[in-house]
């Protein structure tokens, strides 16, 4: 599993005491980017539930009533959790090196990036900064949207198509822009509906 540890030791000089933990970070690291390279192969498998099966194998932990369509990209996908009947677009982007949980029903379309980590662009060495994201329950995110690190988007929220969220987003609130903000509030705000099956073949 990716963590914040495995960038101990990027940059430093190679020296006799920190050869080994160097080595093992790197090697951790190869397989972590070689278990990516075989999950963005499967994301081209047509079939719903042989994808399923491998991404939950890889470590994301979602049930069988929630699909991720073709095309999908993640890091670290220990770090991913996902609800019931829940709808991952395609070509959509999760990153797991901070924790994302995806509530219950709710719908991501194509191309929505999630990203729970980012580069402290003051750090003397451009080191990582991690926040957790999370997506409440009944959250429909638009295509194209970007979820930045730390970040909750509130139950049965509405993200706009191409918005990037830099803050969190309150319930049943309609949010859209670069970067986002408040549009409208969700007419809707006892929601029961169920996404249902997802296409074939997608």
């Amino acid at each position: 599993m990716y963590n914040s540890s495995m960038n101990q030791y990027v940059g430093q000089k190679v020296t006799p005491k920190n050869f080994i933990p160097k080595l093992i970070n790197r090697l951790r690291t190869i397989l972590l980017e070689f278990l990516l390279l075989l999950l963005k192969l499967v994301g081209f498998i047509p079939i719903h539930s042989l994808r399923k099966i491998i991404y939950i194998l890889s470590g994301i932990n979602m049930p069988f009533d929630s699909n991720i369509y073709m095309g999908a990209n993640f890091f670290n996908p220990s770090g991913i959790t996902i609800g019931h009947d829940s709808l991952i677009g395609t070509n959509s982007f999760l990153d797991g090196r901070a924790p994302l949980t995806i509530g219950n029903h709710s719908s991501l379309a194509s191309e929505v990036m999630i990203y729970n980590d980012e580069h402290d662009i003051n750090s003397p060495d451009f080191g990582n900064s991690f926040g957790a994201v999370t997506i409440k329950d009944y959250v429909f995110i638009g295509p194209r949207a970007i979820i930045l690190p730390s970040i909750t988007i509130g139950r049965g929220a509405i993200i706009a198509a191409g918005a990037v969220v830099t803050k969190d987003v309150p319930d049943f609130e309609v949010w859209g822009g670069i970067p986002a903000k408040k549009i409208s509030d969700r007419k809707l705000t006892n929601p029961q509906y169920k996404l249902g099956r997802p296409m074939l073949f997608q």
